[in-house]
């Protein structure tokens, strides 16, 4: 099998090749060299947002499968697909629920209604008109029966350069009183970056096509959970302090970004954010690994990296300062 990954050396990226080198594929990433990419893979240099950028593809493939995580204008895909829908078996397009109208319902399925006004020839919007753009484009040029629309929800695990799980890692290391956005027993849903890659490996060699809901089932774990496996794995002396939503948000505390992975529950934006129905992925093979394997194996990743995860520049740097953290604790304390 003959995969091509755009972009392909960071994060989910990254991930899918060493997936892909370890069930034997033959592996190459059309990059903009500004990042190694994984030993073993073939690259090829390009940039997508210029003219002539593609020039690089244009005598390479044919190709089994395209693997792409683009999130930002549209046209980008478009283009990129256009000029390899001959040269291509299959794209898998990284897509995410973003791409749903907002709010969803708790258990929202594929066929939930998407956002208006996304279009393949667009340039960046906001994240969620470039996903389905994304999606449209890979839809207009390979057709419904070769493009593997994958809607992922939260992706967490190593090479994560977001940096929702290392801030919780790196304030669980530094220790004392955390603050713990309640309640405990909070449900989420994530999925880890290796079980995504190998699932779009495994779907994709499967003829597989059409949107998938690429996250773990409903309470697949908790905040608790989550939060007592970054305590456990880095072995220092943090004591969770589980404060009441209220007090979080009337700290002025956003939600999701502030503290990351964590929305209240009740509201639109956790039902939207962690309640998703993935049957339809489950019966296609998805399986996911438990939480604290995806902790224990993220903080081993930071710990050989020196402690400092990558940050992606066009995302917000997430987390609260220690100021914050201690004002809110304080207030709860008081309640």
């Amino acid at each position: 099998m003959r995969l091509l990954l755009l972009g392909g050396t960071e994060f989910v990226g990254r991930t899918v090749a060493e997936a892909a080198l370890a069930d034997g594929w033959d592996v190459t990433a059309f990059h903009r060299g500004r990042h190694a990419p994984v030993r073993g893979v073939r690259s090829l240099h390009g940039d997508r947002t210029v003219a002539g950028g593609l020039t690089a593809l244009a005598e390479g493939g044919p190709w089994d499968l395209v693997v792409d995580t683009w999130s930002a204008a549209p046209r980008a895909v478009r283009d990129t697909a256009r000029l390899l829908r001959d040269r291509a078996d299959r794209y898998a397009y990284v897509s995410s629920c973003s791409v749903y109208a907002w709010p969803q319902p708790t258990g929202y399925t594929e066929d939930a209604p998407v956002v208006e006004g996304a279009s393949a020839d667009a340039d960046q919007a906001d994240y969620a008109r470039d996903k389905r753009g994304g999606e449209l484009a890979v839809l207009d040029a390979f057709g419904p029966d070769r493009a593997l629309l994958v809607r992922a929800g939260l992706i967490l695990g190593p090479y994560e350069n977001i940096g929702r799980l290392p801030w919780w890692l790196g304030r669980a290391a530094r220790g004392g009183p955390v603050l713990a956005p309640g309640p405990r027993d909070l449900p989420l849903q994530y999925v880890d970056v290796r079980d995504l890659a190998s699932w779009v490996l495994a779907a994709s060699a499967a003829g597989r096509s059409g949107p998938y809901n690429l996250v773990s089932p409903p309470g697949h774990t908790t905040m608790g959970e989550l939060l007592d496996a970054c305590v456990a794995v880095t072995g220092s002396d943090a004591e969770l302090r589980w404060t009441d939503p209220d007090i979080v948000l009337d700290a002025g505390i956003a939600p999701w970004t502030g503290l990351p992975v964590w929305v209240p529950p009740g509201t639109d934006l956790h039902t939207t954010l962690h309640g998703a129905d993935t049957s339809r992925a489950a019966a296609a093979g998805l399986r996911c690994r438990p939480v604290t394997e995806t902790v224990a194996d993220t903080w081993s990743w930071l710990c050989e990296i020196g402690g400092v995860a990558p940050q992606r520049p066009d995302r917000p740097v997430v987390g609260i300062d220690p100021e914050t953290e201690a004002k809110a604790l304080a207030t709860g304390a008081r309640d």
